[in-house]
Parts: C-alpha cells; sequence; structure tokens
C-alpha cells in the first residue's frame, strides 16, 4: 500500500519541480496526470491498483469540485467583466444554453436508447469546460486581454451554471415514468437545495470574512496558519449545505463569490494557498482516472461515443459559441478561437461520478461518452493551445497595425 503513495508522492514531488516548463509546452499537468495515471495503472506498468470504490473517488471529486468552484468564481476578473463584458456574457448566457441544446440534438440522432431527459444530463456533463486543459491560452501575451479573460471568466463561471442544470435534469430523468413525482422533486431542489445552497455560501462566508477581518486586525493570524483560513471556508460551505441536505456546490460557488466581492485586490493572492490544494486533489483525481476508470471504460466503447465526443469538441461546442459572439466585433477568427477553446476536464468527471451514483438508466453509456471526450479534449486541447494562441495572437496583432 505504502509503495503506491511512494509513487504518487514522488510524482508529485518532481511534477512541481517542472511545472513552470512544462506550461510552456503542449504538455499541460492534465496530459502529464493522465498519462502517468495510464502508464503506471494495469494497462502499463501495473505499479498503482487504484481501483478506489465509488464513494472514495466521489468524496475526492466533491471536495475537489468545491475547492475549484469556489476559487473561480472569487477569481472572476470583475474590472474585465465591467469593461469588456460582451465575451463571458454572451457565451455564458446564450452559448451555455445553445450547447446543451445542441448536445441534447446530436445525442437524439446517436442514442436511441436514452431519454431526452438522460441526454439532457450528458449534454450538460459536456458543457462545463476546463481551463487547466488550456492554460497556454490564458497565459499568452499575444492575446488581447478580452479574449483571454473572456474565455477564463467563461469556464470559472460555467461549471457554477452547469451545477443546478444538471441536477434539474437528473432529477427529471429519474423520475421520468412516474406521473407527477419530478414536479414534485424539481420544486423540493430548487426550493431546499438550491436556497440552502445559496444561503449557506453567503452566511458561512460573510462570518468567516468578518472573522478573518478581526483576527487580522489583530496580528493573531501568523503566516503559516495564513494559509489555512480560505481552504477551510470552501470546504466549510460544501460540508455545511450538503449536511443540511442543500446543494454543497452552489453553496461553494455562491461563497467564492462573495469572498472575491469582499476580498477586492486581495482575493488572487488569499486564493493561492486553496488552488494550490485544488491542483494537487485534481492531480490524484486525473491520476486515479488515468489508472483505473480508463481501464474500465475501454472495453464499453462504442462508434457512437466517439463520434459524439467528437461533436461535442467541435460543433456542438463552436456553433453555438460563434453565434452567442455575432454583433460583438470580434473576428471570425476570434469566434472560432473562441469556440474550440472549451475543453472538457474535470467538471466533466466529477459530473459523470455524480451521475453513476445516481439511478439514472443510462448511467454507465453516458460516463463512457465522458471517458471518451475528456480523453480526446485533454490530447486536442492540450497539443493545440500554444500554436493556435501564438497563430491568433499575431493574425489580430498585424490587424491593428493596420
Amino acid at each position: 500500500m505504502y509503495i503506491e503513495y511512494a509513487i504518487l508522492a514522488g510524482f508529485a514531488l518532481l511534477y512541481s519541480l517542472v511545472a513552470g516548463r512544462l506550461e510552456s509546452t503542449s504538455l499541460t499537468g492534465p496530459i502529464v496526470f493522465l498519462g502517468f495515471g495510464f502508464i503506471a495503472g494495469p494497462l502499463g506498468l501495473d505499479w498503482l491498483e487504484l481501483d478506489v470504490g465509488r464513494d472514495w473517488l466521489r468524496i475526492l471529486a466533491d471536495l475537489t469540485l468545491a475547492l475549484v468552484l469556489f476559487a473561480d468564481a472569487a477569481n472572476a476578473n470583475r474590472s474585465v467583466l465591467r469593461s469588456s463584458a460582451a465575451i463571458p456574457v454572451r457565451m455564458l448566457l446564450f452559448g451555455v444554453p445553445m450547447t446543451i441544446a445542441l448536445g441534447i440534438g446530436a445525442g437524439l440522432l446517436l442514442f436511441e436508447q436514452l431519454s431526452i431527459w438522460e441526454l439532457a444530463v450528458l449534454a450538460t456533463m459536456l458543457t462545463a469546460t476546463d481551463a487547466a486543459l488550456g492554460k497556454a491560452v490564458f497565459t499568452n501575451r499575444l492575446l488581447p486581454a478580452r479574449i483571454r479573460e473572456g474565455l477564463n471568466v467563461e469556464s470559472g463561471l460555467n461549471d457554477g451554471i452547469c451545477v443546478p442544470l444538471l441536477f434539474v435534469f437528473i432529477i427529471l430523468a429519474e423520475a421520468q415514468g412516474v406521473e407527477g413525482q419530478g414536479d414534485t422533486l424539481l420544486l423540493h431542489y430548487m426550493v431546499t437545495e438550491i436556497g440552502i445552497g445559496v444561503l449557506v455560501g453567503l452566511g458561512v462566508t460573510a462570518l468567516a470574512v468578518r472573522l478573518m477581518q478581526l483576527c487580522w486586525d489583530r496580528g493573531w493570524i501568523t503566516k503559516i496558519w495564513g494559509q489555512v483560513p480560505v481552504v477551510m471556508l470552501a470546504i466549510l460551505c460544501f460540508t455545511v449545505a450538503q449536511s443540511l441536505h442543500g446543494s454543497g456546490y452552489i453553496a461553494a460557488f455562491v461563497g467564492g463569490i462573495l469572498f472575491g466581492i469582499r476580498a477586492k485586490d486581495e482575493t488572487h493572492e488569499l486564493l493561492l494557498n486553496t488552488e494550490g490544494v485544488a491542483e494537487l486533489l485534481a492531480m490524484l483525481t486525473w491520476v486515479v482516472f488515468g489508472t483505473s476508470v480508463i481501464y474500465k471504460a475501454i472495453p464499453l466503447f462504442s462508434w457512437e461515443a466517439l463520434v459524439y465526443a467528437l461533436l461535442s469538441l467541435t460543433v456542438v461546442r463552436m456553433l453555438p459559441i460563434f453565434l452567442s459572439l455575432t454583433g460583438s466585433g470580434e473576428t471570425t477568427a476570434s469566434k472560432l478561437f473562441l469556440g474550440w477553446f472549451g475543453p472538457r476536464g474535470f467538471a466533466s468527471i466529477v459530473f459523470a461520478i455524480i451521475v453513476l451514483n445516481s439511478t439514472i438508466p443510462g448511467a454507465e453509456q453516458m460516463a463512457v461518452v465522458v471517458v471518451c471526450t475528456v480523453i480526446l479534449s485533454a490530447l486536442a486541447h492540450g497539443i493545440s493551445a500554444n500554436p493556435l494562441a501564438a497563430a491568433l495572437g499575431s493574425k489580430l496583432a498585424e490587424t491593428d497595425k493596420r
């Protein structure tokens, strides 16, 4: 048992030493983690046997997504939103619903055995995007700030938008065939889970921020322990809401928004440790994904899953984003670029785990489609991030000179 922990610790140590160098290449973190898990797993060197039960994996995924949602919501660049909100607002308000609708339409053509609500669940799982898979896009200074921050804000906030939609569709999928039950469960979810989630996120964060301010002013917080409060606040929002039968994901997301508003210019510095812990937990999740999830999913792959994955990464994402940006003043190249960089990653994996823990009849088939899409996305978006960002940056710079 300990040898496996030693292998994971050694890998994390090595990656942390060269992370800065790798970020300038096409080898993004998720590609490295996924590849390591696959190579070290049963289909490779067989060093790791991380065949963890769903409960253990669900807890890991839950806590990681809570940290990611909190940090992403808090880090939303409000100055950019005020100065150039057109791109992220259009992509979130128009692009996300159209992507889900088009995803349902693609599913109707490929998966006759899945109901309309199951297809809605699948489409929502694959609408959430992952900034980590295309990090070079957000750090490439050749790209205008509106492009970089537009994608960054959209990627950070669309997870929070997809969470309640996902649970609504899961409720409707589970209740299909039982007259009246769907409406009752949906009303219960809207009133209790969303309501409790919002109230807990706001209440816990407001109280915690006030206590942090009081203790900081009195010099009670040390440098070492000063790295802990925000991490614990994100987890507290999630766990308190879950304990009260509310949505911990919504609590973490709402709490992050309030924290970012209250922390203002100090938000990024205060969140550094939270983001570091989230990255570490995400790394472990990616390794487990590469070691055991892919191993189990490969025999279940089908041509329908592959076609849907390709459509999800191209037409299903790109067409809605292109249409949502019509009239925004962006060039055709920019709109295509913004549509292409919607990588599917960590959130989609967590959503698949949530669905596998539900009673939806087609849960396993949907999870296989998600696995296929995430693998293709990790490779395609990771490899293309640097060259396409550089090409678009140069093209826009030439256009501006004219």
